[in-house]
């Protein structure tokens, strides 16, 4: 009968148990928010593209002036990225390997806000800002997927591996998508998104019309779809002049933004420094200094672009580098090093229209020699001599122009030329002078964590 007894009021325990586990199994989380409360309105909308925004940095042009020849690794740099530097990382370096999670966690807050956006139901002016912001989101969409083609697709050409493309917000676990899948998907966001966003919308800040057609420029230089680099550079050029010789330096101190077609602001005393994170460190140590070979591509005396770029300090001595880089330096003294990153400028559109031109028909030195008009005093046209030695110069023109903005190991890649370096700017770099198309470091591993949980992707080669 005992036994009884306590098997009965066992049983009821038991029961009481799992209804108070049940009932707390059905509590709502309060540390999150469920998507359906996550966009109620058109200002909650807003919130989430600012949230996609928020993830542009720089960590593109330290990567690329590290591991190509545009920066120097002085004996003063005993905390910087020497393994980078030196060609040495693989799956576990998070230098080269941090910018995938970086570009897909904005590209998941991107879709998660799509589909908020597509569960509302807007009238009015808030249909017409919902309308702007879906193609902020879309073009953003496109430019992250773009970015981390750059940075780790195998090579850019048909059947190159790429990356997933992901167009909803979801735990799977995508196979690479080809380079011409990924090429296709971004351009058809850009189309898409290109009439949702009205030409009376002029925030350099966040994507417009003309921010727009810039990506498209770009990413139709890689494709080699020459006409579509001609059509969209033109469009980015007619809304955006080349700023004039003397607005040029202010552009590097934030004084103006002439030619700045689209940027990532910066704000503040604390927000990310580009100067001082990437190229020098608080007490005036200098991570990273201007390469040997960059300075010397380089008219001193009459191109504006060497003082606003770099900087000679003879009061450095000793181990201390005398070139840095004065590209990001900002204009305040409370701020060092703060200034607004340059996405995309006109400069760049110039260089994209000249190469597509050179490599289809067109006036290509009209326009390479258009663009050193406006950086160089006293410049005298020039003339080429066939279209291998045009080619040359538009790329060392693109040397000058966008060093420092993430490009320079890129163009190599494109061009399937190896990065070579002077042997003044390797001696800190163990013999590290020349990185073959044949090596894995030519293009940037996939994480390791990547590949270990998801089985359904592979590596690039060599690694």
């Amino acid at each position: 009968m005992i036994n009884k007894i306590y098997q009965k009021y066992v049983l009821i325990f038991s029961l009481l148990v799992l209804t108070s586990s049940c009932a707390k199994l059905d509590l709502v989380p309060t540390d999150t928010i469920s998507p359906d409360k996550a966009y109620r309105n058109i200002g909650d909308i807003n919130l989430g593209v600012l949230g996609a925004y928020a993830l542009l940095d720089g960590g593109t042009i330290g990567v690329v002036s590290t591991v190509s020849d545009e920066a120097t690794f002085p004996t003063e740099n005993t905390v910087g990225n020497s393994d980078a530097f030196r060609w040495l990382y693989n799956a576990g370096s998070g230098s080269v390997t941090s910018q995938y999670y970086t570009f897909y966690v904005a590209i998941d807050r991107i879709n998660r806000t799509l589909a908020g956006l597509d569960a509302l139901t807007l009238t009015g002016a808030d249909a017409t800002t919902g309308s702007r912001y879906r193609g902020e989101l879309l073009a953003l969409r496109a430019y992250f997927h773009f970015e981390l083609l750059r940075n780790y697709a195998s090579s850019y050409q048909t059947g190159a591996l790429g990356v997933p493309y992901m167009k909803a917000s979801a735990i799977i676990y995508p196979a690479r998508d080809n380079f011409e899948v990924v090429v296709a998907n971004a351009k058809a966001d850009l189309v898409a998104a290109k009439p949702l966003i009205p030409t009376t919308f002029t925030d350099k800040t966040r994507i417009t019309k003309a921010a727009v057609s810039a990506i498209q420029a770009r990413l139709a230089l890689y494709e080699k779809n020459w006409s579509e680099a001609i059509t969209y550079a033109n469009e980015a050029i007619a809304a955006f002049p080349l700023a004039t010789k003397a607005q040029f330096p202010g552009i590097w101190t934030d004084a103006n933004d002439s030619e700045v077609i689209w940027k990532a602001k910066r704000v503040g005393t604390t927000d990310s420094r580009l100067g001082d994170f990437y190229f020098r460190q608080t007490g005036g140590i200098v991570l990273y200094a201007p390469a040997f070979k960059l300075i010397n591509t380089f008219d001193k005396v009459n191109d504006l672009r060497y003082p606003a770029y770099i900087r000679f300090d003879a009061t450095r001595t000793g181990t201390r580098s005398q070139y840095l880089v004065n590209k990001y330096v900002g204009g305040t003294s409370t701020a060092p090093g703060l200034t607004d990153i340059k996405l995309f400028r006109t400069g760049e559109m110039y260089l994209i229209k000249a190469e597509a031109e050179a490599e289809s028909t067109g006036d290509a030195a009209g326009d390479l020699n258009a663009l050193r008009n406006a950086r160089i005093n006293g410049y005298v046209n020039a003339t080429f001599a066939d279209k291998p030695t045009l080619i040359a110069a538009i790329l060392e023109e693109r040397y000058k122009e966008l060093a420092f903005e993430g490009h320079r190991f890129f163009d190599l890649k494109r061009r399937s030329l190896p990065v070579v370096r002077l042997a003044a700017d390797a001696a800190n770099a163990s013999g590290a002078i020349t990185l073959p198309i044949t090596q894995a470091q030519y293009a940037f591993p996939i994480p390791a964590a990547e590949i270990s949980v998801n089985k359904q992707t592979v590596q690039n080669p060599n690694y």
